[in-house]
């Protein structure tokens, strides 16, 4: 991939709470790359300071050293994937992008998503009434029926959303993986994103890391009755996901499926 002097060359744009915190950590170690100077800039999702009708994209750019002629350079705001006007603008902004999404299973990405947002004060329902129809209600009366922060089921409907992308932009500009391979196999993962991006590999030696980066001590684990609940609601989504990605998901149908989660990091499950 060669660099662009004027555009930002490619975008970590999924999914929210499915490990783009750790790969855009790690990403920043390699010499060819230079990601932003914060994570998650939002700009293709901003609906209050850009004017999509002549959109300036130094809001972006600012984040950037734009001296360097030979490094590829990325960002990582995993709303983009879900948010729908944002691959459109991304698309008109730079339809040459690379793009990587990092998927998780759904129902410990949902989890993970209350937890924060829990740990934060913004969510007062219990995980079981946030994934439930009184929860989701939230989401359905919402603008365009999106919502940035109580969207835990909404995020994890991978398929639609990878339909969407796959509508704007070359398959061959995206790059999918599992977020558990992530923690179990960090160099192979870091690897393919390297031949992804035509790059060196130069990240072997990154030994099994995670970044938790809120930590919400005291809420708990998910259930496995709802577990199971969650599961069986994904099932249509991720045999459309595994179809349209061409990762192998049919371990995450099962309802014995649990994450390997490094020591320290994100509980799993309860038996409650």
């Amino acid at each position: 991939m060669e660099p662009r002097r004027d555009k930002v060359d490619f975008f970590i744009i999924g999914a929210q709470k499915s490990g783009t915190t750790a790969l855009a950590s790690f990403l920043t170690r390699h010499p060819k790359l230079q990601m932003a100077s914060v994570k998650e800039v939002h700009h293709f999702d901003d609906e209050r300071h850009v004017d999509w009708s002549s959109p300036d994209h130094g809001r972006l750019h600012r984040h950037f050293e734009w001296n360097a002629d030979d490094v590829l350079r990325g960002e990582a705001t995993p709303i983009y994937l879900y948010w729908p006007p944002a691959l459109p603008r991304l698309r008109a902004y730079n339809p040459d992008a690379k793009l990587i999404v990092a998927l998780r299973h759904p129902a410990f990405r949902a989890h993970s998503h209350w937890r924060m947002e829990a740990a934060r004060g913004l969510e007062k329902l219990d995980f079981e009434t946030a994934v439930a129809e009184a929860g989701r209600a939230r989401v359905r009366s919402a603008p365009s029926g999106v919502h940035r922060t109580f969207s835990y089921v909404e995020r994890g409907h991978y398929g639609g959303q990878i339909e969407r992308l796959l509508g704007l932009f070359p398959r061959k500009q995206i790059h999918f993986f599992r977020t558990d391979r992530l923690w179990l196999d960090p160099a192979g993962v870091l690897a393919g994103i390297e031949d992804f991006l035509d790059l060196p590999n130069q990240l072997a030696d990154i030994g099994q890391e995670y970044i938790v980066p809120v930590e919400a001590p005291g809420f708990g684990r998910i259930s496995q009755k709802t577990f199971e609940y969650l599961t069986q609601h994904y099932i249509t989504d991720i045999l459309l996901t595994e179809a349209a990605t061409g990762l192998r998901l049919s371990d995450w149908l099962a309802p014995s499926y649990a994450e390997p989660m490094p020591r320290g990091a994100e509980p799993s499950m309860s038996k409650a």
